[in-house]
């Protein structure tokens, strides 16, 4: 593991007009790591993702990557940035009209000078890779949910990106495909020598594949550590999430008045 991290969160805030989202986030991704951002619905955790890519600005602190301030890099220096990145969207987000080996090909023909020959054989690897290289011709709508979200991580790879981000890559997924998307994820993260940072509320799969984990809740950082720590935390809300439980820090009962007087009963 490199001793420079390759993304860099410091103190950064964020807030929708008047409405803070996060508060004071502190984080570092190394190189080569598996990271996991989990929290429950709302907590941030995509807001952060977007601040990462740069799509948004934190009202708030900095975050560095590659040792670059990413809000503070001008339209062609963001666009080089994103050259060195890959995003798999929540349910992949495929081209509906291209093929499967086309939708792989993509970024290479828009982002690179390389023959049609070289795409070819890097198309193929790519989905092979996924072990899909036998549905190159077929179409979206002809893959299955788990199929179609390993071409998008094919297509995420395509030009190798130091920076991998994951938008809750196991959502809707069956067993068995969630397995191998997961795996996909850490075989291919390997392989790269890259960094990937997995956004998801799915604790089971990433603690499988992670090499480190941080749980936002409320738009900070309750708790972080390797899966061994988490899974052994005595945090009430890290315990609650982790195992699944109805009650606790996160309450299954809404806030409200008082239960029998809203049944009209009297005391």
């Amino acid at each position: 593991m490199s001793a420079q991290p390759l993304v860099e969160i410091h103190d950064v805030n964020f807030s929708y007009d008047s409405r803070p989202i996060l508060k004071g986030i502190d984080m570092t991704f190394h190189r080569g790591r598996v990271i996991a951002v989990m929290g429950g619905s709302g907590c941030g955790k995509t807001t952060l993702f977007r601040l990462i890519g740069g799509a948004l600005k934190p009202t708030k602190g900095e975050i560095k990557i590659g040792g670059q301030v990413i809000h503070d890099l001008d339209q062609q220096g963001l666009y080089a940035m994103r050259r060195k990145m890959g995003v798999l969207f929540q349910f992949g987000a495929l081209f509906t009209d291209m093929s499967v080996y086309d939708n792989v090909a993509f970024q290479m023909r828009e982002h690179t000078n390389l023959p049609e020959e070289m795409i070819h054989d890097l198309v193929m690897m790519k989905l092979h890779a996924v072990g899909l290289r036998g549905t190159h011709a077929l179409m979206p709508a002809e893959l299955s949910g788990g199929m179609a979200r390993r071409v998008a991580l094919a297509r995420t790879v395509a030009l190798d990106p130091m920076l991998i981000l994951y938008d809750e890559p196991f959502a809707g997924l069956d067993p068995i495909s969630l397995t191998v998307v997961g795996n996909s994820i850490r075989r291919l993260n390997n392989a790269l020598g890259a960094t990937s940072v997995v956004v998801t509320h799915d604790v089971q799969e990433s603690l499988k594949i992670v090499d480190y984990i941080y749980f936002i809740a409320d738009g900070v950082i309750v708790a972080e550590g390797t899966p061994e720590e988490i899974q052994a935390s005595d945090k009430p809300f890290v315990h609650q999430f982790v195992h699944g439980e109805m009650d606790g820090p996160v309450p299954f009962h809404y806030p409200g008045g008082d239960y029998k007087q809203d049944l009209g009963v009297s005391a």
